[in-house]
């Protein structure tokens, strides 16, 4: 995750001290030395929409197995030993979950911060409220785009007009919430409406995904920006931070799942003689090392499997029904975990020898093995070209 306005502008937000500490070079297993991985549980797999990019295959239908109430109460039992900072409850629709309160309340009271992706589609008056008097950090309501390009990735007429009211429930309440946005092919012209809507909406934050080849998200493989369209992208996110930055706008503005995102934004700081930014930008995405699936960040499934992430399921670690969760994020023995914790040697390609190495850590490995079938190869949403990152022909 990169925070643009941290680096553009050294605004200070929550999870900049998680992602750029001076103590966090070197840790294997958390955000620092002293700390547990930030951790997405995806705590059902049942959803009321059908979108087609979700990682989990989702829908509205009953899955057996996940997590009872007792066993997801031991498992955040067994963050907080590991000294997880923040639980994001993700799904499906964590919301669907009828302990989901008892749950988060829970998380709390062990001092973990919890935090709520969702579609937003079931936050009423009362949801609103409760999410709030609870001491839920964040909200993250997805959306692809205004109305009908919206509703038609997320399967269901009227779907924005819904997650549109559970963002102004939040807001009312005065429960910090933000936008997800994932980047593709079909939705990138809606950028600039996007930053238009969080300005009238008044919304805390938006984070820009790119696009990961997971569940269905797969079948989207051709469907993702090209090279030229990610610049696109980049240039109108941080020229509208700029915008909102000068007229006195408090919006947090983050990238998730592209660190040469950081790489280009200290480019375009040369490019325009600002040495003075580039430095600072230089200096915050060395101090965050780049793509930390594996290391600062971890994911649990419904029925309690961990993964390096959400979006790579397909390799598991070990189940925290069966071992605590840090006895499983610090065992080395699985190739793939231990990989990732110190990868630089086992990458391939481009990655393998690119000056930025340090600053970007290979990007996103479930992309590379979606498009080659190798895990460490490079990870082809890389958009900076051969002469940016140092390769001579």
């Amino acid at each position: 995750m990169i925070s643009v306005t941290k680096l553009l502008f050294t605004t200070e937000y929550f999870g900049d001290s998680l992602r750029y500490n001076k103590n966090s070079t070197g840790a294997r297993h958390g955000v620092t030395s002293g700390a547990g991985p930030v951790v997405v549980w995806n705590s059902t797999k049942t959803c009321n929409l059908k979108c087609r990019h979700c990682y989990m295959d989702s829908d509205a239908q009953k899955y057996h197995g996940e997590l009872t109430t007792d066993e997801a109460k031991k498992f955040i039992d067994d963050l907080a030993e590991f000294k997880v900072p923040v639980l994001l409850f993700s799904g499906g629709e964590p919301l669907i979950r009828e302990d989901f309160f008892e749950l988060a309340t829970h998380a709390a009271a062990k001092g973990i911060r919890p935090t709520l992706s969702t579609n937003g589609t079931l936050i009423t008056p009362e949801v609103a409220r409760k999410i709030k008097e609870i001491g839920v950090g964040y909200v993250g309501i997805s959306l692809d785009g205004l109305r009908d390009v919206n509703d038609k990735f997320r399967g269901k007429e009227g779907a924005f007009q819904a997650a549109m009211q559970g963002i102004q429930n939040c807001v009312a309440v005065g429960q910090r919430v933000g936008l997800r946005f994932t980047i593709n092919r079909h939705n990138i012209q809606e950028l600039d409406n996007i930053f238009d809507f969080i300005e009238a909406e008044n919304i805390d934050r938006v984070c820009f995904y790119h696009l990961v080849y997971s569940g269905r998200g797969n079948q989207m493989m051709d469907e993702d920006v090209t090279p030229a369209e990610s610049r696109q992208a980049m240039d109108t996110i941080i020229r509208r931070a700029r915008d909102f930055e000068e007229r006195g706008l408090a919006k947090e503005i983050l990238t998730v799942d592209n660190h040469c995102d950081g790489v280009y934004m200290y480019l375009k700081a040369l490019q325009e003689n600002n040495q003075e930014l580039a430095d600072r930008i230089k200096s915050l995405i060395s101090m965050n090392g780049g793509n930390r699936s594996g290391i600062a960040f971890a994911e649990v499934d419904p029925n309690g499997y961990v993964h390096p992430d959400q979006f790579t399921q397909h390799h598991t670690f070990g189940n925290v029904r069966e071992r605590k969760f840090g006895d499983i994020w610090t065992d080395s023995t699985h190739p793939i975990l231990a990989g990732l914790k110190d990868r630089k040697s086992l990458l391939k390609g481009r990655c393998a020898i690119c000056k930025y190495l340090s600053n970007c850590n290979g990007n996103f490995r479930t992309r590379a093995e979606a498009r080659t079938g190798d895990f460490w190869e490079s990870d082809p949403a890389c958009y900076l070209t051969d002469e940016e990152i140092g390769i001579v022909k």
